[in-house]
């Protein structure tokens, strides 16, 4: 799979976007093509990205349902005026492999560090790459992000550091209590967090974000921090997900009857906010100021689990987390710790 798309087919999805027919013949005028090439067009919509288009007699092709794409002026306008201070660079593109791995090749080449206003180094602000869909999104332990086009969220952030990689292991929990936060601003009432950076909703996985952070050994150092956000899965999209979930418009309707799923843009602009301001505040106090507020959101305080790490599964009391943000288990002959990274955590069956 590709991945990216033509410009021109890029173009006929925004114009397709808003759910109305529109004409083989108006859009072959709009873009100076052939209604051949509309039509070869129309089908790598449907067969490359799963996208469901209506040929209407007499009308013309039309999207099932209306698409809300992400839009730069849209989403900057709706970010918190206190974020727009905090980003250096804002891009949207339309496919991508993974929006970790645009930014980890920044990160590693040194691109984007080259105009931060704040501190000289760029220790202040940081670069967000959004995505209408990812063909290798992925997550923690290797696993696949199901990232169909112009439904979900798909974004990264990149943040550089002065401190040491080393002390950055607290950074997946901080940055998880921000995308809770912001799912809660956005009417998610009852999300709440799994070890390490998962965000769930009454047990069903909502969110998830992927920390990935390299630099010298003393430091500097940066972290690419990427998060995927469920708003509204198709069956198909559903289907190839492998372990229970959930959506935000499936939590708004449980929640609260009768709410609309939020703007994307919107929904993307509170979540970069949520997250610029908790990589800021982490560059200063580390976990400490976050520590509060991710055990209050803990979704499996008390409950018996299984670790898992390597080939060796591991079952205790689950106790929550240190001050380092490590998983302690309670077991017959003691407490033990796991570091972020080593292990997964689910619960045993009941």
């Amino acid at each position: 799979m590709s991945q990216t798309l033509s410009e021109r087919l890029a173009q006929v999805l925004r114009l397709l976007a808003d759910g109305e027919p529109h004409s083989g013949d108006a859009i072959a005028m709009r873009l100076g093509i052939s209604r051949t090439a509309v039509w070869k067009l129309i089908g790598q919509a449907r067969n490359q990205l799963g996208l469901e288009i209506e040929a209407v007699r007499g009308t013309g092709y039309r999207l099932s349902e209306p698409l809300e794409l992400l839009e730069p002026a849209r989403l900057s306008a709706a970010l918190d005026p206190e974020a727009l201070g905090r980003l250096n660079r804002l891009e949207i593109l339309d496919s991508v492999g993974s929006t970790n791995s645009v930014l980890l090749e920044r990160a590693r080449s040194g691109l984007g560090a080259e105009q931060p206003v704040g501190d000289a180094r760029g220790f202040d602000r940081g670069d967000v790459c959004l995505a209408e869909r990812q063909t290798a999104g992925r997550g923690r332990l290797g696993r696949t992000w199901v990232s169909p086009y112009g439904r979900n969220l798909y974004l990264s952030v990149l943040w550089r550091f002065s401190l040491a990689p080393a002390e950055l292991g607290g950074l997946s929990l901080a940055c998880g209590v921000a995308v809770a936060s912001a799912l809660r601003r956005l009417g998610a009432r009852e999300v709440g967090l799994k070890w390490p950076n998962d965000v769930h909703w009454r047990r069903r996985k909502l969110a998830g974000l992927l920390l990935e952070v390299g630099g010298e050994s003393q430091g500097p150092s940066y972290a690419v921090v990427g998060v995927g956000v469920n708003l509204r899965l198709t069956g198909v999209d559903a289907a190839a997900i492998k372990q229970p979930w959930a959506d935000l418009s499936q939590v708004l309707t449980t929640e609260t009857p009768g709410t609309k799923l939020p703007s994307r843009n919107r929904a993307a602009a509170w979540l970069i906010s949520a997250l610029l301001a908790a990589l800021d505040r982490y560059r200063h106090q580390g976990l400490t100021p976050f520590l509060a507020e991710w055990r209050a959101l803990d979704a499996y305080p008390g409950a018996p689990v299984e670790i898992l790490t390597g080939a060796q599964c591991i079952r205790g009391v689950y106790l929550g987390i240190d001050e380092q943000g490590a998983l302690r288990l309670q077991r017959p002959e003691g407490v033990r710790s796991f570091a972020a990274g080593e292990v997964s955590l689910r619960p045993t069956p009941s």
